[in-house]
């Protein structure tokens, strides 16, 4: 049991460092140019090695905003979530679940669903280019949304032993 708390500790961690990089990273989407290789994330867009402020349609910068505020309270509810487990382990009796963890992991999970759910609904027809493609932010986005719905699930049906 302490082997399967310490892995799933270890996941937890790796999956708050996977979203950190994910968010800040700026590779969402990425492609070539006649300029060279360009990149596109949450906050910035890259041509080249010159980058700005991205910007799409006035109509999706609602959307853009959106993706960045559910990807940072992801952030912030894995951390709680990594928190609340140490806490609990230290504090509750033998026998008690985790389900205050788990519930706060499932949140995190719902927030990445629905943050990249827009990304992918909202922005692929801007890179068009037949050498575009998702970047490695947007991939590590969607294993963390795997890997914290598994954790989530693990806390609500492992006890303290």
């Amino acid at each position: 049991m302490l082997v399967l708390l310490a892995g799933i500790f270890v996941v937890h961690i790796a999956t708050v460092v996977m979203l950190f990089v994910s968010t800040i990273a700026n590779v969402w989407m990425a492609g070539t140019s006649t300029k060279g290789t360009n990149t596109t994330g949450l906050w910035l867009n890259c041509d080249a090695g010159k980058c700005q402020q991205t910007a799409f349609a006035e109509g999706d910068m609602p959307s853009l905003k959106a993706v960045q505020a559910f990807m940072i309270l992801a952030i912030i509810f894995s951390f709680i979530s990594l928190v609340m487990f140490v806490v609990q382990l230290f504090t509750m009796e033998k026998g008690k679940r985790f389900y205050i963890t788990g519930a706060i992991m499932l949140i995190c999970w719902l927030f990445i669903l629905i943050a990249v759910s827009i990304y992918t609904a909202r922005f692929p027809h801007y890179f068009t280019a037949p050498r575009d493609h998702h970047g490695y932010s947007f991939i590590l986005a969607w294993i963390c949304f795997c890997f914290s719905f598994i954790i989530g699930i693990l806390y609500l049906v492992l006890r303290k032993k």
